[in-house]
């Protein structure tokens, strides 16, 4: 297999570039990935990395409100933001013919977003819906990422609602925006990642020509977010009042991903193992066999893999018939995770999923847009973009003999399980 080119090199104000030159397509995708998320937002003001994400898109020193929108739709191109863990990301994708007009509008919000008193009133009413939305008023709303965190973990990095709660949100202040800001959006804490149609000396002029004189300000000094695992199984209960069934969701720690990426890989070959596809093993005995549950899986991440440094979260989620107990669901994974652990699993059962996970990674990346935000996250988080490139073999020299030994980690004396109970109708 031919290893795509890529490049990599460090602007003199700090920003970290990876350029990645592919003229199969006549498009470009730019992403700039900032290293805070969730985790970095201060006590008192959860939902604030969130918040500041919508706020760089209200304007910024040369543009006025919706002019980036307008810039991007009328080059036929499309653009987003999401907040992760430990990162926050914007992006854009456009033909190729576009690609300084993509550089400019990142390094203009990335020198100075529009911060008014007027757009952050807008922006956190717009979220505050957004909450109702996806989370106050959906069945199962934030399960598990918003509901199993503070039943895992401790500290505040760690456990909080990553979405915000609405009494933190409305007391965010333009002061609190413009020190979240000088802090952690300096382009020394940041990643610009261009991948597709370009020469690579075209983008480093580019590049240079619009973020170069973007002011260097001091790296932030991350802390590190480690806690202890739980020493014995700890559980919490939350009533929906939309939920037609109970839920479960049991949550352990894993493996340092940044640490030990090999140890971290073997869970997710795990997880396939576990809950992916109809042949693997919690579905054949829970969904099909003894019919305990209706759905389950399993896998890596509040939001999947590769989205956060340490601590990290392997979760199986299940939903269940109120007839069922969920002790019952609880003493069959664990039962599974037991015959794991003392039979490692077959060749063919692990080259099922390892199969399915190399078509998925592939067909993923093909994707520009996926392929550059990969690129940029996996530069920010592990320091090597290239890996991006190497998943599949990773994956792929997982032994049996590991996954066993991985499954026989995951023990009821450690591990967080949240159930949802339906409530009724709140009327």
């Amino acid at each position: 297999m031919t290893v795509p080119e890529l490049h990599r090199y460090t602007l003199a104000n700090g920003l970290r570039v990876v350029l990645a030159p592919d003229t199969t397509s006549p498009v470009v995708g730019v992403s700039v990935h900032y290293d805070v998320g969730f985790r970095s937002e201060p006590e008192g003001r959860t939902g604030f990395a969130h918040l500041f994400e919508h706020l760089m898109f209200q304007g910024s020193e040369s543009l006025e409100k919706l002019a980036h929108f307008r810039h991007v739709q009328s080059s036929g191109g499309t653009f987003n933001g999401s907040t992760h863990p430990d990162y926050t990301d914007y992006f854009e994708v456009l033909p190729s013919a576009a690609l300084e007009r993509a550089l400019f509008l990142e390094a203009d919000r990335m020198r100075a977003p529009k911060i008014t008193a007027e757009n952050l009133k807008n922006q956190i009413d717009v979220v505050k819906e957004e909450i109702r939305l996806n989370v106050l008023n959906r069945p199962y709303g934030g399960f598990p990422w918003i509901m199993l965190p503070p039943v895992l973990y401790k500290t505040f990095p760690n456990a909080h609602n990553g979405y915000g709660g609405f009494e933190d949100l409305e007391q965010a202040s333009v002061a609190d925006c413009a020190a979240f800001f000088d802090t952690y959006y300096a382009p020394a804490n940041a990643v610009l990642t261009v991948a597709g149609d370009f020469t690579a000396e075209t983008a480093r002029e580019l590049v240079e020509k619009h973020f170069g004189d973007v002011p260097a300000r001091p790296r932030p000094q991350r802390p590190s977010f480690a806690e202890p695992a739980p020493d014995g199984e700890v559980r919490a209960d939350i009533a929906d009042r939309l939920a037609p069934v109970p839920a479960v969701a049991v949550g352990y720690r894993i493996p340092d991903p940044v640490a030990d990426l090999d140890g971290y890989l073997t869970f997710l070959v795990l997880a396939g193992v576990l809950a992916d596809g109809d042949g693997s093993r919690l579905q054949q005995r829970m969904v099909h066999g003894e019919q305990l549950v209706t759905d389950v899986s399993a896998g890596c991440g509040m939001f999947g893999p590769f989205e956060a440094r340490d601590p990290d979260t392997f979760i199986v989620t299940a939903m269940h018939s109120p007839d069922v107990p969920v002790d019952t669901v609880l003493g069959a994974l664990d039962e599974e995770l037991a015959k794991l652990a003392a039979t490692a699993p077959t060749e063919e059962e692990l080259a099922k999923v390892v199969a399915r996970w190399a078509a998925t990674l592939h067909k993923e990346h093909d994707r520009l847009v996926s392929r550059t935000l990969a690129l940029g996250s996996f530069e920010l988080l592990f320091g090597d973009p290239a890996l991006v490139h190497a998943l599949p073999g990773r994956i792929s020299a997982v032994t049996p003999a590991a996954v066993s030994a991985a499954a026989a980690t995951l023990r009821p004396d450690s591990r967080a399980v949240l159930t949802i109970s339906p409530a009724g109708s709140a009327e």
